[in-house]
């Protein structure tokens, strides 16, 4: 069982997406997949369970008192062998008050340990801020996926998320393996493509050698909270995912112009 964690320290990068688009492609081959929402904003329990909101219940709770059992607060997402462990606003009050407090970084490694028998892989979709929630997943993940939108200002969320995962692996005191994914990328534009080009200089050996590209039906999916259809879409992004998916885990990666 494999933990990954989507992070970046900037908003609007595409972490929400990619978690939901990794965790569809994963669950779409048979295996068990559960997503944690770590972002108050909840973009991805409204994604994948908008009956969450109904439910009123989530990933905050844990960080209460009276803390349920982690599997209590699952919910079945649209697609097959895809669960979510919804966030809630609540979480903000988390992320205001948490700092310092004792023992709340690991309640989201005690939550992890209690599920991890029931699934083939955990993804977690952070905020973009660094605090409590991010600290928390980074400490806890196998992998480090930091999408990152193909603009300049996006290459300072990334190095600030680079600098504290190297605080995280000397706390830990193992390493944090890490991968780079360039994510909105329009070959049209000059901007993108310079941005490509400097990432890939400054951060050599950690950045895929391949781009997630704009693609409205990767929007479209989102406004209709289509999962399952998310990963039988045949488009740019989707393809470009699934080659993502393969180069995470080392597999043999499809030629481009093939899988088109």
């Amino acid at each position: 069982m494999s933990v990954w964690c989507c992070a970046n320290q900037k908003g609007g990068v595409g972490k929400t997406t990619t978690t939901v688009a990794l965790a569809s492609l994963i669950a779409a081959e048979g295996r068990r997949v559960l997503v944690i929402d770590l972002d108050p904003h909840a973009s991805l329990s409204h994604w994948l369970a908008p009956s969450a909101a109904n439910i009123g219940r989530g990933l905050a709770d844990l960080f209460s008192a009276d803390a349920p059992a982690p599997g209590d607060l699952i919910i079945a997402s649209g697609a097959p062998n895809l669960d979510v462990l919804p966030a809630q606003a609540g979480l903000a009050t988390v992320e205001r008050h948490g700092i310092g407090k004792q023992g709340l970084g690991l309640v989201l490694s005690k939550a992890l340990a209690e599920l991890a028998p029931r699934y083939d892989a955990i993804l977690l979709d952070c905020p973009p801020t660094l605090g409590v929630l991010m600290v928390s997943a980074l400490a806890a993940a196998d992998l480090l996926i930091a999408p990152t939108q193909t603009e300049p200002l996006a290459l300072h969320g990334l190095d600030g998320l680079l600098r504290t995962a190297q605080m995280i692996e000397r706390s830990r005191g193992r390493e944090l393996p890490r991968r780079i994914v360039p994510t909105m990328y329009d070959k049209r534009t000059r901007a993108a493509q310079d941005t490509l080009a400097s990432m890939r200089a400054r951060h050599p050996g950690l950045v895929w050698e391949s781009e997630i590209p704009v693609d409205t039906r990767l929007r479209e999916a989102s406004r209709d909270a289509q999962a399952q259809a998310l990963a039988q879409t045949v488009s740019r992004g989707v393809v470009a995912y699934a080659r993502l998916l393969a180069w995470l885990r080392g597999e043999p990666v499809v030629p481009e112009e093939i899988a088109a």
